[in-house]
């Protein structure tokens, strides 16, 4: 039995994927019952992409699923007399597609995320590489400066003439 529940948890997470992706897609269905049940003041905008699972709110999307559950389990018990709708699967199947919309809406959102921030990551890359290469050039300009400073001290200073080995062997009178 436990085998079955955990086949039931993973169809469900797929199960919620799939609606929370087809609702991001288009929400007819929402919209319907929204007609149906609002009057015209009351009824959402056009402009407005809210469904059942998409864009709501934790303990809605809760009863959305429950209910969708409770009508399924329903009609299975009425086709298929056999007991085969148990509480534990009922609850699994409902944590798993509730895990499944908020799986998918991690997904649109962190590729929404990506999509905006690609630019300004472009951007950031070729910013630092030209900091680099300017940090580079102020490195081999420095460098250029303290060799020519090297230089200009060495020319600068006039060398004390040094008496070669030969002098100064003879001033000892070694030789």
């Amino acid at each position: 039995m436990m085998s079955l529940e955990i086949i039931v948890f993973i169809a469900s997470i797929l199960f919620g994927i799939v609606l929370y992706w087809r609702e991001s897609k288009s929400n007819k269905v929402y919209r319907f019952f929204n007609k149906i049940f609002y009057s015209k003041e009351l009824q959402m905008s056009d402009s407005s992409t809210k469904g059942f699972l998409y864009q709501q709110s934790f303990l809605m999307r809760l009863v959305y699923i429950g209910v969708l559950f409770l009508v399924g389990i329903v009609v299975v018990r009425f086709i298929i007399p056999i007991d085969l709708a148990t509480l534990s699967l009922f609850a699994s199947s409902i944590f798993g597609t509730l895990l499944g919309t908020y799986l998918a809406n991690f997904v649109f959102k962190s590729s929404e995320v990506i999509d905006e921030k690609s630019d300004s990551l472009i951007d950031a890359v070729k910013d630092t590489v030209e900091k680099g290469k300017d940090f580079i050039q102020d490195l081999e300009s420095k460098d250029t400066k303290i060799e020519t400073e090297v230089k200009q001290d060495i020319k600068s200073k006039p060398e004390v003439e040094k008496t070669s080995a030969r002098d100064r062997l003879k001033d000892k009178g070694l030789m």
